[in-house]
């Protein structure tokens, strides 16, 4: 479980903030100092524990500094840029930064990058990459332009990957971005172009990156709210190429859209992520902590005072600016499992009672406590599903080869084997993504939707009944079963396909609605219904008749579910004998729904539904046949199913009388054409009386 520990100001000294904020904030040879890097002309060294500056260092009047320093860790010796292209170097003995050493650089300097274990690097505005000492021994030296016309670098990261230097920097140009990859232990530069998926649209407002031993984990946050994901392989396959990546959905809708202030995103390990800005629309600017492997809020802290948009994280503090003054705000963090994620983690014993391991085994449950097992087993299933994700979505964005499909296949099927063989590994992520893939079916993976089912797993359900043509009746009733039995609250937790549903509100056609129930219903008028019994029964309770026939008897996620079963193929022949199997108040419940949407479509004269993909009359008749033909017997025993009985009978009858007066036209088009093509026979005569019903 991930905590915020106590807020404290660094220092009481204003510091010189732009508009933009701090120019930087970074680590010192020692764990506990760091530079902080004004917008104008300063630098300070800060000791964190004492809270106090060790000391300051200041540019002439006339000049500004326009890169952060940084420490030289293996000369122990500090580096600022000044006026874009003057770099100086000095340390704590040092006064006047107008005395240390000094280089004029033959190009303008973006940032100097320095990590543990290895030279700063020195990253120049047109993308060319010097090591200091190289830089140093010719500071003139020509420096080669990398990235195109107004292409401008918008974040840069330093790692050590296998003891070898690794730099990626980002690229904006015209609303397109571009990752540039440079391995200094092969001299290799790769470009990527950056897909933003869906919403083209979207600016990108803060980058961070976390690294294991074949990926580069980008994470961007954009200006619809949302973190996006994006995979850069370490070693590229043809680095000669510039190559397309495509960016996943991380978490949604972590802060507004609008932020007044701007935002800010940065990594804390392999599973934690901290985010800075406003949550909802028109609060104050927060500081949170996500879990990204089981996407839960871990904690947050309100920021009164605004800040600046920016982050920085070091050990396990977190830097930011509190209004004007710079604030520190400890982090503690545990190993990110399961039962962390979700607060079941015991974080007190009592005396004399022995330690339990930290990790919960969901599966056996000890009396009314929960069990628990060795972490071991649980974080290798966790990384596991997380390394299939990444290899299949790696997959996924290469072009498709010639054995795409066996390929695909082969995966499910090794997926589901392991399913099988261990319960609680259920990669349901790649799942969905090779379902649409569109080359799946029903009978190259029938284990598939089997252990869907198990699992209940709705959402993946509705994608196989709207992708796989040749479901078997048997498995399409067992769907419905679950459609119809699972509770409201199960499905607001459930991200399910809405395209087929449209606006339930009832406020616009309830007096249409009203008119139509007593005047005329799809051309029959019940007026003229012969059976008594049946107007007594509805003419009872007309308001309540109105309101039921107007509103809709499921919650719009359960409606999805089942318009998918109602798109469904079938035979009526395999069909029939699984839906006796359904409870008779599931199957009262699914009449209801049906009735409703036939009411829907009586409203319009095209007698269709409104929306994408909704269910057609043809099949909404055609199930209310089908539920009735195979459970009558049951349905007509329940009392509250009568007037939903009655409603259907009379809803068959005003069908029989449209589909007779159609017939009636129709006879009499044919007779019409037959005379027209008479009338073509020269030197015929006849008379013939044409009689219209």
């Amino acid at each position: 479980m991930a905590a915020l520990e106590e807020e404290f100001t660094l220092s009481s000294v204003v510091l010189s903030a732009g508009p933009e904020g701090l120019l930087g904030v970074e680590q010192s040879d020692k764990t506990d100092q760091f530079l902080v890097t004004d917008s104008g002309r300063t630098v300070i060294l800060y000791k964190v524990s004492d809270q106090k500056p060790l000391g300051s260092w200041s540019v002439k009047q006339g000049q500004i500094i326009t890169c952060p320093a940084v420490c030289n860790f293996q000369t122990r010796e500090y580096i600022v840029v000044h006026d874009n292209k003057v770099l100086r170097i000095w340390n704590n003995e040092d006064v006047n930064l107008d005395k240390v050493f000094k280089a004029t650089l033959s190009a303008e300097v973006y940032r100097i990058l320095s990590v543990q274990g290895t030279e700063p690097l020195v990253l120049f505005k047109e993308g060319a990459v010097r090591g200091l000492e190289a830089l140093l021994a010719d500071p003139q030296q020509k420096i080669e332009t990398v990235i195109s016309d107004e292409e401008v670098i918008k974040w840069t990261k330093f790692f050590i990957v296998f003891r070898h230097p690794v730099l990626i920097f980002i690229t904006e140009k015209h609303g397109n971005y571009f990752a540039y990859v440079q391995m200094f232990n092969s001299r290799i530069l790769t470009k990527y172009t950056l897909l933003l998926g869906q919403d083209e649209n979207s600016v990108i407002e803060s980058f961070t990156a976390s690294v294991d031993r074949k990926f580069i984990s980008l994470m961007s946050l954009s200006s619809d709210g949302c973190i996006y994901e994006t995979l850069i392989p370490i070693r590229p396959t043809d680095p000669e190429k510039n190559q397309t990546l495509v960016r996943s959905l991380l978490l949604k809708a972590v802060v507004s859209g609008n932020t007044r202030n701007g935002v800010a995103l940065t990594a804390l390990d392999q599973d934690h992520i901290a985010v800075l800005g406003s949550p909802q629309a028109a609060s104050k600017e927060c500081l949170s902590v996500w879990n990204i492997k089981f996407q839960t809020l871990q904690t947050s802290k309100e920021l009164p005072q605004g800040t600046s948009g920016q982050l920085w994280y070091y050990g396990e503090n977190l830097f930011m600016l509190h209004g004007k003054s710079l604030t520190v705000i400890p982090y503690k963090c545990e190993v990110s499992s399961l039962a962390g994620a979700l607060g079941k983690l015991k974080h007190g014993q009592d005396p004399g009672t022995h330690v339990m391991p930290r990790f919960v085994n969901w599966e056996t449950p000890q009396g009314c406590g929960l069990g628990f097992q060795n972490s071991e087993q649980s974080r290798r299933i966790e990384d596991s599903e997380k390394h299939i994700e990444v290899e299949v979505r790696k997959f996924l964005a290469l072009k498709q080869t010639p054995d795409f499909h066996t390929v695909i296949g082969d995966t499910v099927t090794g997926l589901l084997e392991r399913c099988k063989a261990e319960p609680s590994f259920y990669p349901r992520n790649c799942l969905v993504q090779l379902i649409q893939t569109h080359v799946l079916s029903y009978s190259l993976c029938p284990d598939l939707m089997e252990i869907a089912l198990i699992k209940k797993d709705v959402q993946l359900l509705q994608l196989c009944l709207q992708q796989f043509p040749d479901i078997p009746e048997s498995v399409t009733c067992a769907c419905l079963k679950i459609f119809l039995s699972i509770g409201d609250d199960s499905l607001q937790e459930t991200d399910v396909s809405m395209e087929s549903v449209f606006d339930y509100s009832n406020s616009v056609h309830d007096e249409k609605m009203e008119e139509q129930t007593e005047i005329l219903q799809n051309g029959f008028s019940p007026e003229e219904d012969k059976c008594s019994n049946c107007d007594q029964e509805l003419n009872k309770k007309p308001q309540d008749e109105t309101k039921e026939s107007t509103s809709c008897p499921v919650v719009p996620k359960r409606a999805a579910l089942l318009n998918a079963i109602l798109h469904s193929a079938y035979s009526e022949t395999f069909l029939l004998p699984h839906l006796k199997d359904i409870p008779a108040q599931h199957i009262t419940l699914f009449l209801k729904y049906l009735y409703f949407l036939y009411l829907k479509c009586s409203e319009n004269a095209t007698m269709t539904l409104p929306g994408i993909h909704p269910p057609t009359l043809n099949q909404i008749m055609d199930w209310i046949c089908l539920l009735l033909d195979a459970n009558f017997t049951v349905v007509v025993m329940m009392p509250e199913a009568k007037r939903l009985l009655i409603n259907l009978y009379k809803l068959v009858k005003s069908q029989i009388s449209v589909y007779s007066e159609l017939n009636k036209i129709e006879v009499s088009f044919r007779e019409l054409q037959k005379l027209n093509q008479e009338k073509n026979n020269r030197g015929l005569y006849s008379i013939e009386v044409l009689e219209l019903f």
